[in-house]
């Protein structure tokens, strides 16, 4: 196995939090074990999906305000609220908000366009105003603006005997503007998160631009458009996220389900899919000495110091806590990764 020739710096999970819908009570009580569990074995940050109308965390704001009454180090992301379902303004409050219970640890991780299955939601979502919707990164700037502190309001000062008002979200939290990430598949995306000065986070799914169907190849492009566009240039932080499942302490009940899966998922990987041409990354596999040397292979992650790797979908209490602890104790460790004590 080839030697990092730069230490893995930061080391998150994503974890898509599912439930079942006679009873979600537990799945989300396991989402925050799981994040409790993350916290102990030293990992950097923990991150959740956001999925509406599924059986998956649907308030990602929500759960990480829990979470952040249940840890005391570990940063808390989402990965990621697609704004299209959101009121800027009314966001902006409920990160800042969740930050200030964080003691600064938030990590918000945004996407535009369109929600999915727009045509079935829009009468539901925005019944009055859905054909003049802004679905375009102007949405993602106002966010930005509001989270930085630009006034949300023509009117400042007091009322009555008791009640003042301030011009802009309240509360203010000052550093979370600079910890804002965008969730981006496409070169243009990249390119203008960079010039947004905002942190970039590039996934297991990118679109096929110019005729390339090289997943690795064009992530590795993604990544560098986004810091030549940036103003830190180099320094500017991007994060990968793929889906890793090491086997070492694996049983061999989970070997095989975990085989499995990867396999009913690969076919996806060899094309485009649908119109907008996404190209998925393969699902890495194996021991984490195998893992770690795919990764030292892979174009894309040879751009990053930072990787957040997604959790499987649908596998149990126990998967994780093994997937998670092998993560931590061999996989990190062998990409030059300390866990954070």
């Amino acid at each position: 196995m080839p030697a990092p020739s730069v230490p893995l710096q930061k080391l998150g999970f994503l974890t898509i939090g599912s439930f079942d819908g006679a009873d979600p009570g537990p799945g989300h009580e396991t989402t925050l074990r799981v994040i409790e569990l993350g916290e102990r074995l030293g990992f950097d940050s923990a991150w959740v999906r956001n999925r509406h109308l599924q059986y998956g965390i649907s308030s990602p704001v929500a759960v990480l305000a829990a979470a952040t009454q249940r840890t005391r180090r570990i940063e808390l992301g989402t990965a990621v609220i697609p704004l299209g379902w959101e009121n800027p303004l009314r966001l902006a409050e409920d990160l800042a908000t969740v930050d200030v219970l964080s003691g600064g640890r938030l990590n918000p991780g945004v996407s535009v366009g369109p929600p999915m299955h727009w045509d079935d939601v829009k009468g539901a979502l925005y019944p009055d105003t859905a054909d003049v919707e802004d679905f375009s990164y102007e949405r993602v700037s106002r966010l930005l603006r509001l989270v930085r502190g630009e006034p949300a309001s023509t009117f400042a000062g007091r009322e009555g005997v008791v009640e003042e008002w301030s011009d802009r979200v309240q509360p203010h939290s000052p550093g979370l503007g600079r910890r804002l990430w965008y969730g981006g598949g496409s070169l243009r995306s990249a390119q203008w998160a960079g010039e947004q000065g905002v942190n970039f986070l590039t996934s297991s799914v990118v679109k096929a631009e110019a005729g390339s169907t090289d997943f690795a190849g064009i992530q590795r492009s993604h990544v560098r458009a986004f810091r030549a566009a940036h103003p830190d240039g180099d320094a500017a932080r991007v994060s990968q996220g793929l889906v890793v499942i090491p086997t070492d302490s694996a049983t061999a009940d989970q070997r095989d389900r975990y085989a499995a899966y990867v396999a009913a998922r690969t076919p996806r990987t060899t094309s485009p899919q649908g119109p907008a041409r996404l190209l998925f990354a393969r699902d890495l596999v194996g021991t984490s000495e195998q893992i770690a040397e795919q990764l030292y292979a892979h174009a894309g992650f040879q751009e990053v110091t930072e990787v957040v790797f997604a959790l499987p979908f649908s596998f149990t209490d126990a998967d994780y806590e093994q997937i998670l602890t092998d993560v931590a104790t061999r996989l990190g460790p062998a990409l030059g990764w300390r866990p954070t004590t």
